[in-house]
């Protein structure tokens, strides 16, 4: 596609649309550039009584990235507007602001892919319109900045890979988890060979708030009229228009890839950052719906072990939705383990082959860090939900850069659109997403048949013993 003159006479404004509109699609938004002005006014506010919540400062220091929005679609109005209120601050100001131009509207996704003033989109929607839309968006020639989970099925998977590569598009996952120093600082690690022999890992997800469970606060002014519920259903089952499935999808099948595709992806997509683990051999799975009686389909508790054959080495994942104890990812090396978050440490084995003498002679410790790296040194007191507090730790919502604090996704976008206008590789493209999503489903697949299931690599299907 081409990027025509659009903003300030500049001719590699890049054009884009966005589908999807809600809480994360605004927040995609933001990290564009564009937010709604009324948050403007509550940020500047709030760090004028809390000199600790960063948030405006951060966003006013965003970089421009010299893109425009001039597409939005949501099959919900309320969302809509929102999107349309947002895409037209282009100067960053508040209610009482200048503003630009809103974007177009367009009723369905399809007539805003077929628009000749769209560059690229950024898809936010239920996992199960992520297939669809990420085909029917490569077709189209657009370049793709999609959510994760990348799809809601093994067979899904590969035909959005195969659509990529023959149309040729520029595809990142949103996986801003790939920005992370700490996460840079550890892959680094692991090639030094400081930790030995890799042969466990352990990551967790813990949350225990209505919001981490996904019990989503239903929007008074939603009604049958202003939700296209049979646009939302798509290819799902047909079902009476239902609120809270609308809102709180991620609690059915019909809709959602559950713990494994919403949770564990952003875990697993780490560790193969770390260590290029790439699909596993073995998946086993178990759970159930201990806690959160209200009608859900997925677990809200979960425990899966993955096999990887050829690195002789487990990878361990559990999850609670009714505790919120934090929990590090943690590497287990031969002479070392590594504890990782939004910072690292690494602590030597006491039997360590490697630091054998190093640890005898007093000269490297087992009972504090050997290596200790700390970004910023930041504090999340500012952040208030529960859920904004589980993404910080983890470094879903900043990282930092010479020093500054800086929102991940912004960076992950800002690669996404270098890889558009210069060609450079982009860190979570469609290799990356397909591992991430075949490992996902395996886990689901288990889970849902109480079976240990195999990876067949020439067949790439999930098979049972």
């Amino acid at each position: 596609p081409s990027i025509v003159e659009k903003r300030n006479g500049d001719s590699s404004t890049l054009r884009i649309g966005i589908i999807g509109t809600g809480g994360r699609g605004l927040y995609l938004m933001r990290s564009l550039g564009f937010i709604q002005p009324l948050w403007i006014d509550e940020w500047t506010e709030s760090a004028r009584i809390n000199k600790q919540d960063t948030r405006m400062e951060m966003y006013r220091q965003m970089e421009d990235l010299n893109v425009v929005i001039t597409g939005i679609s949501d099959v919900f109005t309320v969302h809509r507007d929102a999107g349309l209120e947002a895409s037209s601050n282009l100067y960053r100001a508040g209610t009482n602001g200048k503003r630009g131009e809103p974007a177009k509207v367009y009723k369905h996704y399809k007539d805003l892919l077929a628009s000749d003033d769209i560059d690229a989109v950024v898809i936010a929607t239920p996992d199960h319109w992520h297939a669809d839309m990420i085909i029917d968006a490569a077709k189209a020639g657009k370049h793709i900045y999609a959510e994760k989970p990348l799809s809601l099925t093994v067979e899904e998977t590969y035909a959005i890979e195969r659509a990529v590569k023959e149309n040729n598009v520029v595809f990142q996952l949103g996986h801003q988890n790939r920005q992370i120093e700490s996460h840079l600082k550890a892959r680094e690690v692991v090639k030094k060979n400081i930790l030995g022999k890799i042969t466990m890992v352990e990551t967790f997800t813990n949350r225990n708030s209505p919001w981490g469970a996904w019990v989503y606060d239903i929007h008074p002014e939603t009604t049958p009229e202003n939700v296209d519920w049979k646009q939302f259903l798509g290819s799902a089952p047909d079902h009476p228009f239902s609120a809270e499935r609308f809102f709180r999808w991620r609690c059915w099948w019909d809709y959602s890839t559950g713990l494994t595709g919403d949770l564990f992806t952003h875990e697993y997509d780490v560790i193969n950052q770390v260590l290029d683990v790439g699909i596993p051999d073995t998946a086993s799975a178990s759970g159930g719906i201990y806690y959160w009686k209200d009608g859900r389909e997925v677990p809200d508790v979960l425990h899966v072990s993955y096999e990887f054959q050829k690195l002789e080495m487990n990878l361990l994942y559990s999850a609670t939705l009714a505790n919120s104890q934090h929990r590090k990812k943690t590497f287990f090396g031969h002479d070392a383990y590594m504890e990782l978050d939004n910072d690292l440490v690494v602590y030597a084995d006491r039997d360590s082959t490697r630091f054998k003498t190093a640890i005898e002679d007093g000269v490297i410790p087992t009972h504090s860090p050997m290596i200790t790296h700390v970004p910023g040194r930041g504090s999340i007191d500012a952040i208030s939900s529960p859920t904004e507090q589980y993404f910080a730790q983890r470094g879903l919502l900043y990282t930092y850069r010479g020093g500054q604090q800086v929102d991940t996704a912004h960076l992950h976008i800002k690669e996404w659109i270098n890889g558009i206008r210069h060609g450079s590789p982009v860190s979570c493209g469609i290799k990356e997403s397909v591992e991430e999503a075949i490992t996902a489903h395996m886990g689901t697949v288990s889970y849902r048949n109480q079976k240990k299931v195999f990876w067949d690599r020439d067949k790439k299907e999930i098979v049972f013993g």
